[in-house]
């Protein structure tokens, strides 16, 4: 079943102490194209998404944005830049001994609160253990997305196909019409003899000659036949398992071929009307075919 390129997939869980949020969204594209937005302190987790994405998804342009919280803070590391705090202190005491009416009341807490004497780092993060905790998240938000882009898939399927359909309709109706063109050229051409030359025996072998010739020039039973060969196929596209979408675009390319050389050859204006409703249902096909992925 086909699936559309656009679509939309959140997810959120607390995983082992971790609070994670995975949002994901795609739009059209030619080729498949990911990036993705982690907190800064989690840049290895783009590639591992990256990789879980293209599993599932073939073309399109995707946006994956990662928010992870520790619920479970981990232990912090405190350093002291000891040579810094000598620095301030030593500091301190020359204001003091510059000038005798300062009191010099220099305290552990006091020379603390001076920037870079102390330092808070986190210890390190297994990184195994938060990648498993994101790829379980990050799986519940691709499959909800890949779920809506079936939906929509499926909304196209059924557009697409009685698009086709419609088509189908109006070739039969100009491989009907189109002989009894010829006929009608022949009774016009008739009529414009004895206007021209008056009630005179027309030459009708000159008339079925020129009427063949006009029959082969407006023929249009290869066209016809190819147009709904490919109409063929595209039902056939459209219950492929694989991601089928160029060459679906190619396919309806194609169509639009058949159907200008079909409006060419049109001399009548009821099958030239024709050939514009087809042209007008070939570029709906077009435009959803689009959005396939």
């Amino acid at each position: 079943m086909i699936k559309s390129m656009t679509g939309y997939g959140r997810a959120q869980k607390i995983v082992d102490g971790i609070d994670i949020t995975v949002e994901v969204k795609s739009v059209n594209h030619r080729y498949f194209e990911f990036s993705s937005r982690v907190p800064r302190a989690y840049g290895f987790l783009e590639d591992k998404l990256k990789s879980l994405f293209q599993k599932s998804i073939s073309r399109g342009k995707v946006d994956c944005y990662v928010q992870i919280d520790c619920l479970d803070t981990p232990d912090a590391l405190v350093e002291v830049n000891f040579s810094l705090a000598d620095g301030y202190i030593k500091a301190l005491d020359e204001i003091s001994s510059r000038y005798g009416n300062v009191k010099n009341d220099i305290t552990a807490s006091i020379v603390s609160r001076y920037p870079d004497v102390l330092s808070v780092r986190k210890k390190p993060e297994d990184e195994e253990k938060i990648w498993a905790a994101v790829e379980t998240v990050a799986s519940m938000a691709l499959d909800a997305f890949v779920n809506m882009r079936k939906v929509e898939g499926s909304r196209m399927y059924d557009d697409i196909m009685s698009r086709c359909d419609t088509i189908l309709g109006y070739v039969e109706f100009v491989e009907k019409k189109s002989p009894e063109t010829v006929g009608l050229y022949v009774d016009k051409l008739k009529a414009r003899m004895r206007d021209l030359i008056g009630d005179v025996n027309v030459d009708e072998q000159r008339l079925l000659t020129e009427a063949a010739i006009f029959a082969d020039k407006i023929a249009v039973a290869e066209e016809t036949v190819r147009l709904k060969s490919h109409i063929e196929q595209m039902r056939t596209f459209l219950n492929a398992e694989e991601a089928i979408g160029r060459k679906m675009d190619f396919l309806v390319q194609e169509f639009n071929r058949e159907a200008n050389t079909i409006g060419s050859k049109s001399q009548e204006i009821e099958l030239s009307r024709t050939v514009v409703e087809i042209k007008s249902e070939i570029e709906k096909i077009r435009e959803q075919v689009q959005n396939i992925e």
